[in-house]
């Protein structure tokens, strides 16, 4: 069965040792909220975070039979990181001292402007609060899309860091793709660049 849908990509399970020929990637269905491991073609250009409008032929496995680009975010993961930044360290010791389990907050470049939203969520328990968003059980679109409706559909940067020390996730969303902020979150936590070929 062939169907059409809107889809977020998101780390496939052997992104790091894919073949050349035969590539799973996880796609977010935006209308269920449910991932799925589809297998995509030599040369196809999906990266993390993408928006795309997917073809789908729903075999064994599941294919990604053609796709359209719809908007170009980017999703960056990156666990046991060490400094964590200011920002999200602060939220963090609010959040602990008042007993929540999240907080959040914009963030602002050194002349004041507002450069993208910070998130922190306790981790550990019962659940992996960054396993969860880096596969698709705990969906990332909620925030994203609540950026989105306050500063209008762009592409963005997301970026999810767990300290080292553990204890709580940082969700940052950088509002400018390519901006200061984004560029300076990759190099701080030895990110790199996308590799885009596709913008």
């Amino acid at each position: 069965m062939d169907e059409t849908l809107a889809a977020r990509v998101l780390p496939g399970p052997d992104e790091d040792q894919a073949s050349a020929d035969r590539r799973t990637v996880r796609l977010l269905d935006r209308d269920r909220y449910e991932p799925a491991e589809v297998l995509v073609g030599d040369g196809e250009e999906l990266r993390p975070g993408y928006l795309i409008d997917a073809d789908i032929e729903w075999s064994e496995p599941a294919r990604l039979e053609a796709f359209s680009l719809r908007r170009p975010t980017l999703y960056a993961f990156a666990d046991a990181v060490d400094p964590v930044f200011e920002v999200a360290r602060d939220l963090w010791e609010t959040a602990r001292a008042n007993g929540d389990g999240m907080n959040s907050s914009v963030t602002r470049n050194t002349d004041g402007e507002v450069n993208g939203v910070c998130y922190v969520f306790a981790d550990g328990g019962a659940g992996d609060r960054f396993r969860e968003f880096r596969d698709g059980t705990r969906p990332l679109e909620p925030l994203v899309d609540r950026v989105n409706e306050r500063e209008g559909a762009a592409p963005r940067e997301v970026f999810v860091l767990r300290p080292d020390d553990g204890g709580y996730v940082v969700v940052t969303i950088a509002l400018t793709k390519g901006g200061h902020f984004a560029e300076t979150l990759r190099d701080t936590y030895g990110l790199g660049q996308s590799g885009e070929s596709v913008v």
